[in-house]
């Protein structure tokens, strides 16, 4: 089940996992590819932290993983909070109801 967070800002960050490797992070990656047809966008993979971008209904969104917090999706910016905040919330629920 994931939880959400908000930030300072007013976005939304949803955990959907946050005790988990990196294989959790790359079945979620390939179900959104997969089922929603989304195209990620730009990937920056470090040593312990994987941020891959994507675009999701016109919203700007970022799947991110590390080591420590698990797999996470996120606004990219904060510029229209409250769309992209009803976004992330419904990925969210899309990936709670698939098993990983």
């Amino acid at each position: 089940m994931y939880y959400q967070l908000k930030t300072t800002t007013g976005a939304t960050e949803a955990v959907i996992d946050d005790n988990c490797g990196i294989s959790k992070f790359y079945a979620i990656a390939n179900t959104l590819a997969d089922q929603l047809k989304v195209i990620f966008l730009n990937q920056v993979d470090d040593s312990d932290t994987l941020e891959w971008d994507f675009k999701y209904k016109d919203q700007y969104l970022t799947l991110h993983y590390n080591i420590f917090n698990g797999v996470s999706i996120l606004p990219q910016k904060t510029s229209n909070a409250s769309k992209q905040n009803k976004t992330v919330m419904e990925l969210a629920r899309f990936l709670q109801k698939r098993a990983f």
